[in-house]
């Protein structure tokens, strides 16, 4: 399996890139789907839903994703501080970067995206049915929208790890930490505070007092074998797999969804655009995700009360 082969963190290469923009049967595959009604008659029967989901989720909660023209943060490209070397070289600026983003998902809350996927795994939960939420998203709108079955195969923003001892816990602290009160503006003119390292977020452990660093996967990062292992499971086992608001070029996550449709499983994209694995698709429902997946997800006649 091409996803067994890649568990470090990238954005995709133009080899993979040709790998998903490769039709698995023939170059006139038919275009996917927007029939709502269809894609209501195979929802209604599925047993274990698995629903990928990325930044376009979080987007409309007016989460910054960091892709694209709006990839900066000051004069910096976000991808380049979401590094293990980053942080090496320059703790003090990469934890402004992630102060920042904390603070703003503080002030954001879940769409109606989020709301219909919890509604929908609360709801078929009590018919013995499953959905299994596969997120790269960090920003935990998943849970506060009610979601309990979630995999967060890049970290979480509101966890923290030792580098001396490697603890790992929840941190809602606002700020993190005293010195960094204030900092983290994302304006190209504010100048680094260049906080010494030893008022950056330390270790609370009992003797230890080790700088402590996001729990995310960066990038070139493993991802957590658990999680990962977990995952493929889910979507090994699914027999509808719904893929939100992802732009398809992150590895490994780009590779799950394809995977799901090769062994003949329906998948339906959501997104604001095509992705490069579209064409893989059964289905592809276009616009806002707070649009198109409540009524895709609401309860089907068929469901019982």
């Amino acid at each position: 399996m091409i996803v067994r082969q890649l568990t470090s963190r990238g954005v995709i290469n133009s080899q993979l890139y040709a790998h998903l923009k490769r039709p698995w049967v023939s170059q006139d595959m038919a275009r996917p789907s927007s029939d709502l009604a269809a894609f209501r008659e195979i929802f209604s029967k599925a047993q274990n839903v698995a629903i990928i989901t990325g930044a376009g989720v979080s987007a409309e909660s007016g989460v910054p994703t960091f892709r694209g023209a709006g990839g900066y943060w000051r004069k910096w490209e976000a991808q380049r501080l979401a590094t293990p070397e980053a942080f090496s070289r320059n703790p003090s600026r990469v934890w402004e970067f992630y102060h920042y983003r904390r603070e703003v998902m503080l002030t954001k809350n879940a769409n109606p995206a989020h709301l219909a996927i919890a509604e929908c795994e609360e709801r078929l939960s009590k018919q013995g049915r499953t959905v299994t939420i596969v997120t790269q998203n960090i920003d935990e709108l998943h849970r506060r929208a009610g979601s309990k079955n979630i995999l967060e195969i890049h970290g979480n923003l509101f966890r923290t790890r030792c580098m001396s001892c490697g603890h790992e816990a929840a941190n809602y602290k606002s700020p993190i930490c005293a010195a960094l009160e204030g900092k983290g503006a994302p304006d190209p003119d504010t100048d680094d505070a260049e906080i010494p390292v030893q008022q950056l977020p330390r270790c609370e452990q009992t003797g230890c007092h080790g700088l402590l660093r996001p729990a995310v996967v960066w990038f070139g990062e493993t991802l957590d074998a658990d999680i990962l292992t977990r995952a493929e499971k889910v979507l090994d086992s699914c027999d509808l797999c719904l893929v939100v608001g992802t732009s398809s070029v992150v590895y490994p996550a780009a590779m799950f969804a394809p995977q799901v449709a090769a062994r003949g499983v329906p998948v339906a994209e959501f997104n604001m655009e095509n992705t490069p694995a579209t064409m893989r698709f059964k289905f592809h429902f276009h616009g806002p995700c707070g649009t198109t997946l409540p009524p895709a997800l609401a309860r089907h006649e068929t469901e019982q009360s």
